[in-house]
């Protein structure tokens, strides 16, 4: 409810939200000021920092974890002292456009709610302002040399978070036209994050499965789980849940509270993103 307030109030002041979209390790940051440029955008939300004129205003960088599923609940603001840090900031700020940076809608979704924002007015695919070239180069560098990019001045980075630094790169922008043109600087931050040394850490489908068990048992011992079927991409997993459920139940509205029920847990205490949980009633059984 305070989500839908705080949204209705963002959208009063006009406040508009755009999302930068695209897999893990395509580019996403440090082409950010681009999408910024071409829409007037002032503040960027980006793994859990909020920017803005290439200075962090509030937050705690992903890239500082020690762990994967860390830094994607901190992408997330999944810590309460976290995300009131940012919402705060975001109230001090003025501004009228900001951009979150995410691996799926869903993400940018979460990130949107979770700030009290209102939900995406535009989604810009990675697509759609770098190559196929470009982007296999940007997975070429993250897969190889573990390198991400935090989208701020090597200064900013250095003071918070000087174990993480790697290098710096400098971004020409031309804007104008005619003889009257101007060339913006941006700075960025080559980092190597702990978990990206480390390699990544996944969730088998055993577990995932074993957690789904457990959830729908803590929430209603009467369902049976017959099978659960794991598919997962970089943007997260599809889940299909097969249940037998007793003759006599009240399946409407249970069965959603049911969903939203494991879809929250899994996430809450996982880190990882469900973009899909399909529930499957293959049978009605006797009490």
């Amino acid at each position: 409810m305070k989500h839908i307030l705080a949204a209705i109030i963002w959208r009063f002041r006009g406040v508009r939200v755009y999302a930068l979209i695209g897999k893990s390790g395509t580019g996403k940051s440090f082409r950010a000021h681009l999408v910024m440029e071409k829409y007037a955008i002032e503040c960027l939300i980006d793994d859990g920092l909020l920017i803005r004129d290439q200075r962090i205003v509030a937050g705690r960088s992903a890239k500082r974890e020690k762990a994967y599923l860390a830094a994607v609940k901190t992408a997330l603001f999944t810590d309460k002292k976290h995300r009131h840090e940012v919402r705060n900031a975001l109230e001090r700020e003025k501004f009228r456009r900001v951009l979150i940076v995410g691996t799926s809608e869903k993400m940018v979704e979460k990130i949107a709610t979770a700030l009290h924002l209102p939900a995406p007015h535009k989604i810009i695919n990675i697509e759609e302002i770098a190559t196929s070239e470009e982007i296999e180069t940007a997975i070429h560098y993250r897969n190889v040399q573990g390198r991400h990019i935090i989208p701020v001045p090597s200064i900013e980075v250095k003071r918070n978070y000087p174990r993480i630094m790697a290098d710096s790169i400098k971004i020409f922008l031309k804007k104008g036209v005619g003889i009257i043109k101007k060339h913006d600087i941006y700075e960025k931050t080559v980092v190597r994050p702990a978990f990206s040394r480390k390699g990544a850490v996944q969730i088998s489908e055993a577990a995932l499965t074993q957690m789904i068990f457990h959830c729908i048992a803590e929430f209603s011992p009467g369902i049976q789980v017959k099978r659960v079927v794991v598919k997962n991409d970089k943007s997260g997993y599809d889940l299909a849940v097969h249940i037998d459920v007793p003759f006599g139940a009240q399946l409407s509205g249970k069965v959603h509270a049911l969903q939203s029920y494991t879809i929250n847990s899994i996430e809450r205490y996982t880190g990882i993103i469900v973009d899909e949980l399909n529930l499957v009633i293959d049978n009605i059984s006797e009490s």
